[in-house]
């Protein structure tokens, strides 16, 4: 497996015990660094805008804003976060309107064998799309 490039890391996750699961998976298993935390939206904005970081994990469905209106604000106050959307929805039209506010991936939560391989292929400027979205 290849080394990933030290990131920041911005997790944005309503539910707090998936945020957890998030988080400590991050810090097992990459070399991301947890810089911030956010349980919706409207949080999402504020720490994106303040910390900068290089990569968002997003979750869709938010209080406050959801994720696709926090990520639209976030491509304009931290344009070179990578945002990566960790979603439980894994509807292709969904993951393509993500990815059309100029979010870099789409991670469904049951596919969370792939986030490594999701968080790699984002930070290296290439588009991530779960496996169970690819199939015709």
């Amino acid at each position: 497996m290849t080394r990933m490039p030290h990131c920041k890391t911005l997790v944005v996750e309503d539910g707090e015990d998936f945020r957890r699961f998030l988080c400590s998976t991050l810090m097992e298993t990459t070399e991301c660094e947890i810089v911030g935390e956010a349980s919706d939206g409207l949080q999402a904005v504020n720490q994106a805008e303040k910390l900068q970081p290089d990569l968002i994990l997003l979750d869709l469905g938010l209080p406050t804003l959801n994720g696709i209106q926090a990520a639209r604000r976030i491509r304009q106050l931290s344009p070179n976060s990578k945002i990566l959307f960790v979603s439980q929805n894994s509807s292709p039209e969904i993951a393509q309107g993500a990815l059309k506010v100029g979010a870099h991936g789409y991670l469904v939560k049951s596919d969370m064998t792939e986030l490594t391989s999701a968080i790699s292929t984002v930070l290296t400027g290439a588009q991530f799309i779960s496996s169970r979205l690819k199939q015709p």
